[in-house]
């Protein structure tokens, strides 16, 4: 397993923590990027407003948003002065999760989605569990799922694991947090390198990744924070990204459990699927990779129209056939597609 020389923990509280850092200090810096999300901008912005724990800053960074996104946030910070607008051009959300990061004063950092709603108790259960738990780094919760209108949200996802140990258990087959839930020593973000550049669309699953291996992730299993699902949001238009990237996290996280370097720590982009085996020094990793999240494009028309229909292919040509994979064909011709169904019924029967 890598070792990193981490922040040292101790058992002081929050309260005591942030009067170390300095006399105004205050106990919980609480992240929130916004990108054109002025629909529902205001209710998350008054939903941490209401948090019974009161001892925060609140830093709104404002990402280039084109609608009204900004005003909303000025508009906050004029009646409350635990809100510090940082309004600039668009960068991207891990340039901005990066920034907010370093601009925290609080010794605890937790994040905060632009389309969530916070319930009143959050932030006080989630520092309460960090005073009682002085090993744990990171804090999430449950949530409840919600629509663009509020309503609930049926989802068939399993509920994030809630005990250390549980997380650690399927940290490799998926995300054990839910991002805009968590709350974390802001110094064991750090020391592990914040947010990741090349992660893109997946970069908190790599960040858990990276710091399970340095301290120890939980949930409080209580919903604590409404979660919004609805067809623009960034989990829907980029599902073949956060495949591959997760993939790619995973390998990544392989290689640092073994002892041996991370190849893609200092990297801008993610490696392609067909150099993966050289990145990595491993045959037949670009194979494996590959026909892994084919087989996970071929439910997102996003991904079929991009750069999933290539890995699709190269997975067909790698021997891949099968029921689904016909089926795939028909679905093409539904997307909108036909010619991607017809070459992919062509590359199915020169494999048959």
């Amino acid at each position: 397993m890598e070792s990193r020389i981490l922040p040292k923990r101790d058992s002081r509280s929050v309260t005591e923590n942030a009067a170390a850092d300095g006399a105004l200090a205050p106990a919980v810096t609480v992240a929130m990027s916004v990108y054109n999300c002025q629909r529902f901008l205001d209710a998350a912005i008054a939903s941490v407003r209401r948090q019974t724990f009161s001892d925060f800053e609140f830093l709104i960074l404002d990402d280039g948003s084109t609608d009204g996104s900004v005003d909303i946030a000025h508009h906050h910070a004029a009646q409350d002065s635990r809100i510090r607008v940082i309004a600039r051009e668009n960068r991207g959300l891990i340039a901005s999760l990066n920034e907010l990061l370093k601009e925290a004063r609080a010794p605890l950092f937790a994040r905060m989605d632009a389309d969530d709603i916070c319930r009143q108790d959050r932030f006080a259960r989630q520092v309460a569990f960090l005073d009682a738990h002085p090993d744990h780094g990171v804090i999430g919760t449950w949530t409840e799922d919600i629509d663009e209108f509020d309503r609930p949200f049926v989802t068939t996802a399993p509920e994030h694991p809630v005990t250390c140990e549980d997380v650690l258990a399927v940290i490799e087959q998926r995300s054990p947090l839910s991002h805009p839930t968590i709350m974390a020593r802001r110094d064991i973000l750090r020391a592990v390198g914040g947010y990741h550049v090349a992660y893109r669309h997946c970069e908190d699953y790599d960040l858990w990744l990276r710091l399970a291996s340095v301290t120890k992730l939980a949930n409080i299993p209580e919903r604590l924070l409404s979660y919004r699902h609805y067809a623009n949001q960034i989990s829907n238009r980029h599902a073949f990204a956060q495949q591959y990237g997760a993939a790619i996290a995973q390998l990544a996280y392989r290689e640092r459990q073994l002892g041996r370097p991370d190849p893609t720590e200092k990297l801008d982009n993610l490696p392609p699927v067909n150099t993966l085996d050289e990145v990595f020094g491993t045959a037949g990793l670009s194979r494996q990779i590959r026909d892994k999240v084919a087989r996970g494009a071929i439910y997102s028309r996003d991904a079929m129209r991009g750069e999933g229909f290539a890995l699709l292919i190269g997975h067909v040509r790698d021997g891949g056939n099968g029921k689904e994979l016909w089926r795939t064909v028909a679905r093409l011709v539904l997307f909108g597609m036909p010619g991607r169904g017809l070459r992919l019924a062509i590359a199915l029967l020169l494999r048959a």
